[in-house]
Order: C-alpha cells, then sequence, then structure tokens
C-alpha cells in the first residue's frame, strides 16, 4: 500500500506542476494575444492549481492509518476533497461565463494567430495528462485522481472549443470576432457538466453505493478456494479513499464447532487480504450452509 500511496502522491503533485505552468503561459498568452477564451483558460487553470493541492493534500490525509476515532481509517477524505474540485469547477464556470457575456457586449480585437499555436500545445498536454493521471487513478484505486483526471479533459475539450473559437475569427473574418467569446461561454457550460460527472461517483462512495460489483463477484470465486468454505452468501463492500472494507456472510457446515468455524473464517480474512491488497478489513458472519443441514 505504502507503494501505491507514493504514486498517488506524485501523481497529483505533478497535476499541480503542470497546472501552474499552464496557468502562467495562458494568461501571458491570452493578454499578449487578446484572446478572452484563452484569459478564461488561464482562470480555470489558477482554480485547477488550488484544487490539485486539494487532491494531493485529501491522499496524504486519506492515507492515515486507523485510530480510535477513526477505527476504519480516514478515507472517506478522499470523496470530501473531490467534492471541493467540483466547487471549483463551478466557481470557474460562472467567472468565465460572466466574463464572456461581458465581453459580448464590447468592440473585441481579432485575437493574434499565435494563439492558435498555444490552444494546440495546451489541448495536447492537457490530454496526455489526462491518460496519465487516469491510469495513475485506476492503478491506485483514487477517486480524487479519476476525478483530477477528468479534470485535465475538461480543459483540453475547453481548450478545444476556444481553438474552434479563435479559428473561426480567422477563417469567416470581419463581423466574427467574438466567436472567441462564444467559444469561452460554450466551454463554461461544459465544465458545469464535468462538474457534475466527477460529483456524482464521489457522491455515491460517501453514501456507500453498493456499486462495487466486479470486486464481490472476485471475493466470491476466491472465497471458495479456501478449506471449509461452503459458499458465501451476502457480501457488500465499502470504499475508503483508495481501499476497501468488506462484509460478508459465510456458510459452513453447521456441524462444525465454534472454533473450528472461527479458525475458517480468519483463514479466509487472510487469504482474501493477500489477494486483494487493497481490501483492509473483512468482517466475516458465519452462517450454517443450508444444504449440509
Amino acid at each position: 500500500m505504502k507503494s501505491i500511496l507514493k504514486q498517488a502522491q506524485r501523481t497529483a503533485l505533478l497535476s499541480v506542476l503542470t497546472n501552474t505552468i499552464l496557468a502562467i503561459s495562458k494568461g501571458f498568452a491570452g493578454i499578449v494575444g487578446h484572446s478572452d477564451a484563452l484569459i478564461a483558460d488561464a482562470i480555470e487553470s489558477c482554480a485547477d492549481i488550488f484544487s490539485s493541492f486539494l487532491v494531493l493534500i485529501g491522499i496524504r490525509y486519506a492515507s492515515k492509518p486507523a485510530d480510535e476515532d477513526h477505527p476504519y481509517g480516514h478515507g472517506k477524505a478522499e470523496p470530501l476533497v473531490t467534492f471541493a474540485v467540483v466547487g471549483f469547477l463551478l466557481i470557474s464556470a460562472t467567472i468565465i461565463a460572466v466574463e464572456s457575456i461581458r465581453h459580448l457586449s464590447e468592440e473585441q480585437e481579432q485575437p493574434a494567430f499565435f494563439t492558435l499555436y498555444v490552444l494546440a500545445a495546451i489541448i495536447l498536454i492537457k490530454e496526455l495528462s489526462f491518460q496519465y493521471v487516469h491510469r495513475k487513478g485506476e492503478q491506485t484505486n483514487s477517486s480524487s485522481l479519476k476525478a483530477e483526471a477528468w479534470h485535465h479533459r475538461a480543459d483540453a475539450i475547453s481548450s478545444f472549443i476556444a481553438f474552434l473559437g479563435i479559428s473561426a475569427t480567422f477563417l469567416f473574418g470581419k463581423g466574427f470576432e467574438k466567436a472567441d467569446d462564444w467559444a469561452a461561454l460554450i466551454g463554461s457550460f461544459f465544465i458545469v457538466y464535468n462538474a457534475y460527472k466527477i460529483f456524482r461517483p464521489a457522491l455515491g462512495e460517501i453514501m456507500d453505493e453498493h456499486n462495487h460489483h466486479s470486486l464481490i463477484e472476485l471475493i466470491r470465486k476466491e472465497a471458495v478456494q479456501v478449506a471449509g468454505v461452503v459458499a458465501i452468501e451476502k457480501c457488500w463492500a465499502r470504499k475508503h479513499g483508495m481501499t476497501y472494507v468488506v462484509d460478508l456472510h459465510l456458510e459452513i457446515d453447521g456441524k462444525l464447532t465454534v472454533y473450528e468455524g472461527h479458525a475458517i473464517s480468519h483463514a479466509l480474512k487472510d487469504h482474501l487480504m493477500v489477494m486483494f491488497p487493497y481490501v483492509t478489513d473483512v468482517l466475516i458472519h458465519i452462517e450454517p450452509a443450508p444444504n449440509l443441514i
């Protein structure tokens, strides 16, 4: 688990550095190149820096071991941080939308052509960042890293929309100077939609939503490999940060002694925690197998 946590922390730190460099680059290019879409992108990237910091802090806090006051650990900090990321996205979208609407009522100067090269580079960097962070999120089972990955994808798409808007000002000429602002406005709506897509799974994690079916199927198949296990009747899994806590009803021969049943349940718990390193605890209720009574 320590290597997984370090991997998650390094990935979050990389996001902080990437967003910082891009925020500065977008802001400078937007001001020099007279591009409202790029300036809007820079505003969002400033919020991205803080949200990436929150992800980094959240991962570190969620990795703290269980204590007397938190017997299940501190993993729930991860979806809470995801909510904060969503909050930053909504703030960014609101600022971008307000500024875009304000600029639509003003005379606009055509953006500089070089801003298209800047946006093309940003799109490529952000898409590569999405691919990398999403892969690490899957590997570490981190909901906040997955949210951060989709944050990068949202940036890539909003930058692509800005690219189209600025391109329109050059392709169609006079009368399309405000295509840049319309692109920024459309991008703000996409950011809101993306915020919801990030928020929904984090809410499910906080509410212990029963959606870990593939893990439960694997546990059922693996459990019957342990000597003395007849079947698994009920099985639930709760996600705590990057780990799971599993509750299950174990069916064994009802004629066995309490001591023998206790030994089987411990053997099962140990086996499952070896086979699934991201499972940190297994709570077992023993029942007599109905076909052996």
